[in-house]
């Protein structure tokens, strides 16, 4: 557990809303095997403290973007 200053009772970190930010649609592979990839959508992207970038795949399942590779689909 831990204490962020950018999240409170009040507050949350501000968040990317630009063309690469919250509502983009993204592919995600692990351990870097591009045979296999899950779908997803970005809904968390931290602009500040603690950069955290989250993912929900299209199964419905939750990723933090350190525990995979994911891009872009334009």
């Amino acid at each position: 557990m831990g204490c962020i200053n950018t999240i409170t009772y009040d507050n949350f970190p501000k968040q990317n809303n630009n063309k690469y930010g919250i509502s983009s649609r993204v592919k995600v592979c692990y351990h870097y095997d591009t045979s296999k990839v899950h779908f997803g959508t970005i809904v968390r992207d931290d602009k500040e403290e603690p950069y955290e970038i989250i993912i929900k795949l299209d199964n419905g399942r939750y990723l933090r973007a350190s525990e995979c590779q994911y891009s872009y689909i334009y």
